[in-house]
């Protein structure tokens, strides 16, 4: 990867996903094997532990299971986060969708569309995918899809 590279990633994570976020997904750019659609345009970077995101055709990026464990890392909560009890953890997990009603705290500056964390109450990393509700009213929903999980990470 070369540096530009590196840097446009970055600052596209910043954009995305606040302030230090590309630092925290892409690095050390070494380790990190990027995959590029036929016209040049990065598609899917790689670490050691697996995907880390996939460019979307939109100029966002989807997380996948190791950029989720480093934006965990990288940012306290509640940023970028929904949290759920023991009852969900083994769907979720699977991949299986959040459901409002079992939403226990969600980071209230969510948007719809927004990439996050599916987070037990414990801290543990279940899951990333795209909130389908507002943030600072997924709790208040006694129905529906909070969280359209994109890729469960087994424990």
């Amino acid at each position: 990867m070369t540096d530009r590279e590196l840097r446009g990633l970055r600052r596209s994570a910043d954009y995305q996903f606040g302030r230090g976020a590309g630092a925290t997904l892409f690095t050390p750019a070494d380790d990190l094997e990027v995959t590029h659609t036929s016209s040049g345009r990065p598609r899917q970077v790689h670490d050691g532990d697996g995907r880390v995101v996939t460019y979307g055709n939109d100029g966002r990026f989807r997380l996948g299971p190791a950029g989720g464990t480093r934006l965990a890392d990288g940012f306290a909560a509640p940023r970028h986060r929904v949290v759920v009890g023991d009852e969900s953890e083994p769907f979720v997990r699977e991949g299986r969708n959040v459901f409002a009603k079992f939403v226990q705290r969600a980071d209230p500056e969510l948007r719809p569309g927004d990439e996050v964390l599916v987070m037990h109450a414990e801290g543990t990393l279940l899951a990333v995918g795209r909130a389908e509700l507002p943030g600072d009213g997924m709790g208040d929903f006694e129905t529906g899809m909070a969280v359209k999980v994109r890729q469960g990470i087994e424990g």
